[in-house]
C-alpha cells in the first residue's frame, strides 16, 4: 500500500549502542599499580636495619596494610563503576601474588617464618594460577566464599608477622597462620576438583557438538 504524502517515512531500528570500553588510566588500574609500585617500598622496609627492628618492621606493615586495603576498594570499584579492563584482569592479580609473595618469602628469609609455609602458599596459588589456564577453553572458574575468606586470612597472618610481636600476640598470630594454611589447602583442592569437573563437561560438550 502506497502512503500518502503526510504518512510518516517507516524507521529502521537503530542499534543499541555498545558502551565505550574504560581506559587504562581509571581510579581501579590507579590503585592496582598503586600497590604494584608498593611492592619494593615494603620489600625495602621490610629488610631496613637488618631487617629485626621494630620501627622499621612497623613501617612495612603500614606498607603491606595500605597494598592490602587497595587489593579490596580496586576490584570494588572496577565492578561497581564499569571499570573492568583487560589491564585490570591481568595486573590485579600479579599484584596481589608480588605483594603477599615478597611478605612471605622476606618472612623466611629473616628467619620468622618457616620455609614450609611459604612453600605450601607459594606452590598453592601458583598451581591454581596454572590450573585456571588449563580449564580456560572450557570455563572460567570463578572465585569462591572460601577463597576469599583465605586471602584475608593470608593477609591479616603475614600482616601479624611482619610486626614484632610477643606474648599472646605472638601465639595468636601463629594460630591465625595456622588457619590460613588450612583454608589454604581447603580451597585449593576445592579449585581442583572445580577445575577437574569443569573441564571433563566441556570436552563432553565438543564430543557433543555443542
Amino acid at each position: 500500500m502506497t502512503k500518502g504524502p503526510g504518512a510518516p517515512a517507516a524507521t529502521r531500528p537503530t542499534p543499541a549502542a555498545v558502551p565505550p570500553q574504560p581506559g587504562v588510566w581509571n581510579i581501579a588500574n590507579v590503585l592496582t599499580m598503586f600497590r604494584l609500585l608498593l611492592v619494593p617500598v615494603f620489600a625495602a622496609l621490610l629488610f631496613a636495619d637488618g631487617g629485626h627492628d621494630p620501627k622499621w618492621r612497623a613501617f612495612a606493615w603500614a606498607a603491606f596494610a595500605v597494598a592490602m586495603i587497595t587489593d579490596v576498594f580496586d576490584g570494588a570499584l572496577a565492578r561497581r563503576k564499569g571499570l573492568v579492563t583487560d589491564f585490570g584482569r591481568i595486573a590485579d592479580p600479579i599484584a596481589d601474588k608480588a605483594i603477599m609473595g615478597t611478605g612471605l618469602i622476606g618472612l623466611s628469609v629473616l628467619g620468622d617464618l618457616p620455609w614450609w609455609i611459604t612453600a605450601v602458599i607459594l606452590a598453592r596459588e601458583l598451581g591454581i594460577t596454572l590450573m585456571r589456564f588449563w580449564v580456560i577453553r572450557y570455563a572460567v572458574i570463578p572465585a569462591s566464599r572460601g577463597g576469599k575468606l583465605k586471602t584475608l586470612a593470608q593477609g591479616t597472618a603475614v600482616g601479624m608477622y611482619v610486626l614484632v610481636l610477643t606474648g599472646p600476640l605472638a601465639t595468636a598470630r601463629a594460630v591465625v597462620m595456622g588457619l590460613a594454611v588450612l583454608l589454604t589447602l581447603a580451597t585449593g583442592l576445592d579449585y581442583v576438583l572445580q577445575a577437574l569437573r569443569l573441564r571433563r563437561e566441556g570436552i563432553a560438550r565438543e564430543r557433543r557438538g555443542e
